[in-house]
């Protein structure tokens, strides 16, 4: 973990060489002498029904001389092994933590410049308090108060315990001269001696494959830093209802996984603060957006009512709270704020997303589509919201497909397809050159992530390589060596360097099931707005900012619409979730919203099959896609029989095997 690869070796096998085997980029300068250290991993113990593995330390080999040395020498953290020299000798589940991968994860989360009216819940006020005096025996909270009400206008003002507790140092500290932090006009929650103006907040994104956090100051809305991080819950399940069944079977689990998410948003905090170059305990508030099953266990609330009908939330309204009640190293008078879910699978991020894009305030109709492991759908204007989830499944983050992988440096992320020679070129990510450019030589090629998924299948289409029905016409293998044969099937190889990698059958069904459910959430909710067209398209998340409009309409990702109508919305859940920090007004706002969205549930609604039936088809089984024809030249409809290609088989998944 976190890349998911599985595999059997022999008893006595190395850690790193069964990663090398696995095409895990477990990284090692030394060549495997024990010397360099890099090569540090961990074992996830306990039960994993994921994998169906029951993994413990003891099932990795006692440490022998070469590791007891290099502890002993350069130290090693405890739960730590070296992979050079740990060797297997049972089923047991590995994470490679950051440090230790070649190419670190490309959390796409980075902060967007959005416009927001800066006006904070958390405030700093300086005050001179009269010290003591015999005639005049008043604490000194009580002349603070009045200091704060004579020179700033602040009454009834409640105290922290913890402020009240350093009250009397601070103030004789700063001779009777502080800075006072308020919170919402009500509560005085942190004390500097003299003059402090440093007041910090951060807004997390917590999603099912990545968190993402950005360090904002209070006084100007700057974001001092970003940074991001895989979800370490990915250990229990890829998507959110694999983690609901892990807790449903594992009953308890729920806290563990709250521990996993926590400490993930607490090492997050730690990073921001040093990237921002600030201190831990000048952050005094932080806001939090995420999809339900995410809200519910960071929150430290069971999740089993979500994994069915009718998908009942614990709490739907927005939870304030203190942020060390989150295990997050902030001032220990700060605090947090999540916002509101919706209903049922549409969260707190769709919230964000709704605050970020303000289609509330709008008289054009807008579709927003947020595109990830479960998508988010917002419909409508000022008059009237709808909102619906959609599980798509991880095969847009690169899971399920044979090839795939996270965004990370080596990865394919842009495909073009020459539909005469059908020959492709690719781009990586951590490389500007496309594959047929001299810069690109040298570059390495791991496998194809999300938006190069896309792209493949739906140049795969425009090239003719794909019928309508999704299906790989085996008869162009006469044409190309690039069309495969693969068991009953064939497949499309995509890149034949060191690695091969190739588009199989399997890999364009996963890409079908995902692209249908969200088209089929989509058209539900114009159904019932009585929208037959969408004129405007916006496509939010870290993923879904990324995609190119016109492979999205060739693949029927979303509805017919004109390619120049659907554009970028960048991370808007955690824009929403910066504006929610920065802008007091912006609570009470979308408290107000999201209270008049309409929720429509597409698990129990009867169109829904039909609507994902017809979407299976590329782009779309009955919709001529017009408009989009307009812009681009489309490939002639045709079914795999009608080509003369083989029918696509019917195959059962692979079992998981024991890593």
């Amino acid at each position: 973990m976190p890349s998911g690869r599985r595999g059997r070796v022999a008893a006595g096998t190395t850690v790193l060489d069964a990663a090398r085997r696995l095409g895990v980029d477990l990284d090692s300068v030394c060549g495997g002498r024990g010397i360099c250290g890099r090569c540090q991993v961990e074992v996830a113990e306990g039960a994993h029904a994921k994998h169906g593995i029951s993994s413990s330390a003891t099932h990795l080999a006692s440490a022998g001389a070469v590791e007891r040395a290099y502890a002993d020498d350069r130290g090693l953290t405890r739960g730590r092994r070296l992979g050079c020299t740990a060797a297997v000798t049972g089923d047991v589940v590995i994470d490679v933590p950051p440090e230790s991968q070649v190419y670190r994860q490309v959390v796409r989360k980075d902060a967007d410049a959005h416009p927001i009216e800066v006006d904070p819940v958390v405030r700093l006020y300086l005050v001179d308090v009269e010290p003591p005096d015999l005639a005049s025996p008043t604490s000194d909270l009580t002349r603070l108060r009045q200091a704060l009400a004579g020179e700033w206008g602040l009454t009834d003002l409640a105290c922290d315990a913890g402020v009240a507790g350093s009250l009397q140092p601070t103030l004789r500290e700063g001779s009777w001269r502080v800075t006072v932090a308020v919170h919402d006009g009500d509560t005085i929650t942190a004390l500097w001696p003299g003059f402090h103006d440093a007041a910090y907040g951060i807004a997390f994104d917590v999603g099912s494959t990545t968190v993402a956090g950005h360090l904002c100051d209070l006084h100007t809305g700057a974001v001092l830093a970003s940074a991001g991080a895989m979800n370490p819950q990915i250990r229990f399940g890829e998507d959110l209802m694999s983690r609901v069944s892990y807790v449903m079977l594992h009953p308890g689990s729920e806290k563990e996984l709250t521990r996993a998410v926590r400490g993930c948003l607490a090492k997050l905090t730690a990073e921001l603060a040093a990237a921002g170059g600030v201190e831990r305990t000048d952050v005094l508030e932080v806001t939090v957006v995420g999809n339900p099953v995410m809200h519910h266990l960071l929150l430290g609330l069971d999740p089993r009512e979500l994994g069915g009908a009718p998908f009942a939330l614990a709490v739907d309204e927005s939870v304030r709270l203190r942020a060390r009640e989150l295990g997050l190293p902030v001032h220990p008078g700060a605090r947090a704020y999540v916002l509101p879910c919706i209903a049922g699978h549409v969260g707190a991020d769709t919230a964000g997303v709704i605050l970020s894009e303000g289609p509330h305030l709008l008289d054009e109709v807008n579709l927003i589509v947020d595109v990830g492991t479960n998508a988010e759908i917002v419909l409508g204007n000022r008059e009237r919201l709808l909102a619906a989830s959609s599980p798509t499944g991880p095969a847009f983050e690169g899971a399920q497909i044979s090839c795939g992988q996270r965004a990370a440096p080596g990865a394919i992320e842009r495909v073009r397809i020459d539909p005469e020679t059908l020959e492709p070129r690719v781009r990586v990510i951590g490389c500007d050159a496309w594959s047929d450019e001299p810069g690109f030589a040298g570059t390495t090629v791991t496998g194809v992530c999300g938006s190069g998924i896309v792209e493949a299948v739906a140049e795969m289409l425009l090239a003719g390589i794909l019928t309508t029905d999704g299906t790989i016409d085996g008869a162009l293998a006469a044409r190309s060596t690039r069309i495969a044969p693969d068991g009953r099937t064939f497949s499309y190889v995509l890149w034949t360097g060191e690695h091969e990698l190739a588009i199989t059958q399997n890999d364009v069904r996963q890409i079908q099931l995902a692209k249908a459910a969200l088209h089929a959430g989509c058209r539900l909710l114009m159904d019932r707005y009585g929208l037959e067209r969408a004129e405007r398209i916006r496509l939010a998340g870290a993923f879904g900012s990324q995609l190119d409009p016109v492979h999205v309409l060739v693949l029927g990702l979303v509805p017919d619409c004109d390619p120049s109508g659907v554009t970028a919305a960048g991370n808007a859940a955690g824009t929403g979730a910066r504006i929610a920090l920065l802008d007091r007004g912006a609570r009470a706002e979308i408290e107000r919203v999201v209270r008049t969205v309409e929720k429509v549930e597409t698990a129990v609604e009867p169109r829904f099959q039909e609507h994902f039936v017809q979407a299976m088809a590329i782009p779309h089984e009955t919709d001529p896609y017009a408009r989009l024809g307009a812009a681009v030249t489309m490939p002639p409809r045709r079914s795999a029989r009608a080509s003369g290609g083989a029918a696509p088989a019917r195959r059962r998944m692979r079992g998981e095997r024991k890593a």
